[in-house]
């Protein structure tokens, strides 16, 4: 057993955003994941909110980039320089200096091997003493404060950035899983395809998310009922600005094929567990964690779909890095995992 002080740290690495936790302090950084680079002198101008900033918005030189896609590493580097700046930050120079820390990072479920050493090795050339992975919708179960270790079933959903983590959990262990690519990223995607086929408008990432948590719903009928928001953006035919009013309806019908096949998902991850979980998650429910968890009414559309009560977490943004925060406890358990 490892000697624990209290500079451990716990990660949730996110394709949209990066969460870290301290043992003993909490939550301690919360910023989007991104990377600004110049592309002639390699080097790293910007990480996090500034970065973020950056998008759609920089000169030739400079390229902002989001280093995860998808919940996997997709630009080695850029992952190494962000996880190191956050960690630095976290802890502070003389923190990292004094001591290397242990650290639990969140994956999804159904990240490779390969996808996992890419992700330990860089946390450990980040700088640190050694790194543990831990799946998110156990880490978001953990997180939700459910009954991981109990041997009764509980299911959990965890919405993120760029996959959709679902997942049965008794006994300390996952049932039955799935882990889909269509997430948050698919949502702001299917946002600017949308606008563009309908309204000859090319909007930006950051406007469709800001499309999304303004007016999205999972409920088209109720979307009808909501009120609307303006986007701006370029006309496709004439080259210039416009800006246009956009229904709450259509953001709803823009998303509706990404929610369909999130709820495939959690149908088929109930599909494959015994009748005993199966029996827990209705009495139980499913509960949701992660940014989706906030799109408007989709607890009542999965509900609806799956005739089980659904629930959203009471820090559902929060669930998996206090997970991977509460996971430091049990190293013993990573370890032989």
């Amino acid at each position: 057993m490892f000697s624990f002080g209290t500079h451990n740290v716990g990660i949730d690495l996110g394709t949209a955003n990066t969460l870290v936790y301290i043992e003993g302090k909490g939550i301690v950084l919360r910023e989007p994941s991104v990377v600004a680079r110049n592309t002639k002198t390699n080097e790293i101008v910007a990480v996090g909110q500034a970065a973020k900033e950056m998008l759609g918005r920089t000169p030739g030189s400079i390229k902002a980039i989001r280093p995860l896609r998808d919940g996997v590493i997709a630009d080695y580097d850029s992952t190494v320089a962000m996880l190191k700046y956050y960690i630095t930050k976290a802890l502070g120079e003389r923190g990292m200096a004094n001591a290397k820390p242990y650290i639990t990072i969140g994956v999804p479920s159904g990240v490779t091997a390969v996808e996992q050493r890419a992700v330990i090795d860089a946390a450990r050339i980040a700088g640190a003493r050694d790194a543990y992975v831990i799946e998110e919708p156990f880490a978001a179960a953990v997180g939700a404060g459910l009954p991981v270790m109990e041997p009764t079933g509980s299911m959990v959903a965890d919405l993120g950035g760029g996959t959709s983590d679902i997942a049965t959990i008794s006994l300390g262990g996952i049932v039955s899983s799935r882990s889909i690519r269509m997430a948050g990223d698919k949502i702001d995607e299917a946002i600017m395809t949308y606008i563009r086929q309908n309204y000859s408008i090319l909007i930006g990432e950051q406007t469709a998310e800001r499309l999304k948590m303004e007016i999205g719903s999972a409920d088209i009928q109720a979307a009808k009922e909501m009120e609307g928001s303006t986007a701006r953006g370029r006309d496709l035919v004439t080259g210039l600005p416009k800006t246009v009013d956009i229904p709450a309806v259509d953001i709803a019908e823009a998303i509706n094929d990404v929610i369909a096949e999130i709820i495939v998902a959690i149908k088929e991850t109930l599909e494959e567990t015994s009748p005993e979980i199966a029996a827990d998650v209705i009495d139980h429910g499913i509960v949701l964690t992660g940014g989706g968890a906030l799109l408007k009414h989709i607890d009542e559309v999965i509900a609806e779909a799956t005739k089980v009560p659904v629930f959203v977490a009471p820090d559902p943004l929060d669930a998996v890095v206090i997970g991977t925060g509460e996971a430091l406890k049990s190293i013993d358990v990573l370890k032989n995992n």
